[in-house]
């Protein structure tokens, strides 16, 4: 029987289309879809700035047109037209690479004028006639098959678009990482209306002298050393977010004159802080505000988070300009809050309170929603800090926070140990004295100096610190993630202790996850004059 000769350019032509199709038929047609249907959504909005429609006019229009449906349909005129866009647009980068710029110029030209026909028949409503279509298809079929005969060589042609792929991976990476780095950025920028707040308040305390003895009453008083209250500790440089802590703290308690709150502020925001606390009442309880810079003891010839701190290699590390190289791994490695005193002075309770046996420290981003004096009599067994562990998921064991390729770290710690949290933790000073847990602490900073064992935070130090002296908590003391995860369970939050807005997105900020800041401003005195005027300010 005979044989017909087989074409195979003509064979290889019909793979490539095929296989190009294959690769850019979900990013061009999704596109084109995308711009479509937002224009569309943009014709039936009536509120749209831009439209002014007569309404006697459209109760006699036909019906408009259903791009979405229309692009989608395997006989439209539309669904051939984006589909030779998508094959031309390919051949637009291999003409280019095999510098053909006379056809990669003519295909360019075809595929603007068939595009401009797709966004013309969508903004009419009306479907593309075949006087219209017939031109552009039969232009763009002669060119696509012009390109197919120059640039036939499949192996060429692939490794060409792969080379192509890589590149738009490697854009699509860096716009991870920038939007990565912006929203850290926004994160840890003061919004205005809270920096309008501070200078108002800072103004208040420097005009007001009355304020400063106050203050120093305050500060003198007994109930700071008595063991018999409820002692809270609060490092932080947020006025706003200290003050809605301590508010729905005191809010929740069945005794709130019975409560103590210690918090320690920075030079910066002290004064601020002072005028907040001392012109607003939270029910009786007692508050101490005090400034970091007062603990002269704190310096480089004791603390090694100090010492890094004025290491000009550790600065430049934290505070120095970054390369995209530095930010593709870990951008949130570099984050200077990091480094900061404030947030390492968790390590140091016992030192600030030397008087004291037992407290609760609380991070600035949480909400009290029940009474929390019932820690105060939990029995530790012994140990040193009572927390909440989440290990639920793999991802919070020792091995996912510490290096355990360092035979330092491997042959001292179980890299399946449960992870817990910081932000709710009931301390008992006593067993934390008797356990050197800041020495530990100490040792543990001075061994990562090259940052071997882990790469940022206090929370590895803490594991290393508490490793064999923590003792877990209920799960409902402490409910965290609602500055990242949106799919909390509401009964979970509802039924918590403490929730914690650990995350980017504070509750403070616009990028707040809507569906939790109620929570937030429930305890936010939004009456407040300066607030109000900040804010509409």
């Amino acid at each position: 029987m005979r044989r017909w000769p087989v074409d195979h350019r003509r064979r290889g032509r019909r793979r490539l289309s095929s296989w190009i199709w294959f690769l850019l038929a979900s990013f061009s047609v999704a596109g084109l879809v995308l711009f479509m249907v937002q224009h569309r959504h943009h014709q039936q909005d009536p509120s749209h700035p831009i439209l002014e429609r007569d309404t006697r006019v459209e109760n006699v229009s036909p019906p408009r047109l259903n791009f979405t449906e229309e692009i989608t349909s395997a006989s439209s005129f539309s669904r051939q037209l984006s589909e030779q866009v998508t094959l031309a647009k390919a051949y637009v980068f291999i003409a280019k690479e095999h510098n053909n710029l006379h056809l990669a110029w003519e295909l360019s030209s075809k595929i603007r004028s068939c595009q401009f026909l797709l966004s013309k028949a969508a903004m009419r409503g009306q479907p593309i006639s075949l006087d219209e279509a017939k031109p552009i298809i039969s232009g763009l079929s002669a060119l696509i098959y012009k390109a197919q005969d120059a640039h036939y060589d499949i192996a060429t042609t692939m490794m060409t678009m792969k080379s192509h792929i890589q590149a738009l991976e490697e854009r699509a990476n860096a716009a991870t990482v920038q939007t990565t780095i912006f929203g850290q950025l926004v994160a840890e920028a003061l919004p205005k209306s809270l920096h309008c707040v501070m200078i108002k308040l800072t103004s208040d305390w420097l005009i007001e002298p009355s304020r400063h003895e106050l203050a120093d009453e305050n500060r003198n008083s007994p109930r700071l050393v008595d063991n018999n209250l409820y002692h809270f500790c609060i490092f932080s440089d947020n006025v706003i977010a200290t003050s809605v802590v301590v508010n729905s703290t005191v809010s929740n308690a069945d005794h709130p004159k019975q409560l103590v709150f210690h918090i320690v502020t920075n030079q910066v925001s002290y004064k601020a802080m002072q005028a907040w606390f001392l012109s607003n009442d939270f029910k009786g309880s007692a508050i101490e505000i005090r400034s970091i810079e007062e603990f002269s003891w704190l310096n480089a010839s004791y603390s090694p988070v100090v010492k890094q701190l004025l290491d000009t290699d550790a600065r430049a590390y934290y505070f120095g300009e970054q390369t995209s190289q530095d930010t593709i791994g870990e951008p949130k490695v570099r984050n200077p809050k990091y480094l900061s005193l404030l947030n390492h002075l968790r390590f140091y309770i016992p030192e600030i309170y030397p008087q004291l046996e037992k407290i609760v420290f609380l991070d600035d981003d949480v909400v009290v929603q029940k009474d929390l004096t019932p820690l105060f009599s939990l029995d530790l067994h012994g140990n040193v800090n009572g927390a909440v562990e989440t290990c639920l998921e793999a991802f919070h064991r020792y091995y996912k926070y510490l290096n355990f390729s360092n035979p330092l770290i491997s042959s001292k710690f179980d890299p399946q140990a449960c992870g817990w949290a910081f932000g709710m933790n009931v301390f008992d000073l006593i067993a934390w004295r008797k356990a050197n847990v800041t020495d530990r602490y100490h040792y543990w900073q001075e061994q990562n100096r090259e940052r071997t064992l882990w790469k940022l935070g206090t929370l590895p130090p803490g594991l290393l610190s508490f490793y064999g002296l923590t003792e877990p908590l209920d799960r409902r003391w402490h409910v965290l993630g609602l500055g990242y995860d949106v799919n909390i369970d509401n009964r979970l939050i509802e039924t918590a202790a403490v929730i914690h807005y650990n995350g980017n997105m504070k509750p403070w900020l616009k990028l707040a996850i809507g569906r939790y800041k109620p929570f937030w401003l429930k305890f936010l005195n939004s009456s407040h004059p300066y607030l109000q005027d900040c804010v509409t300010a």
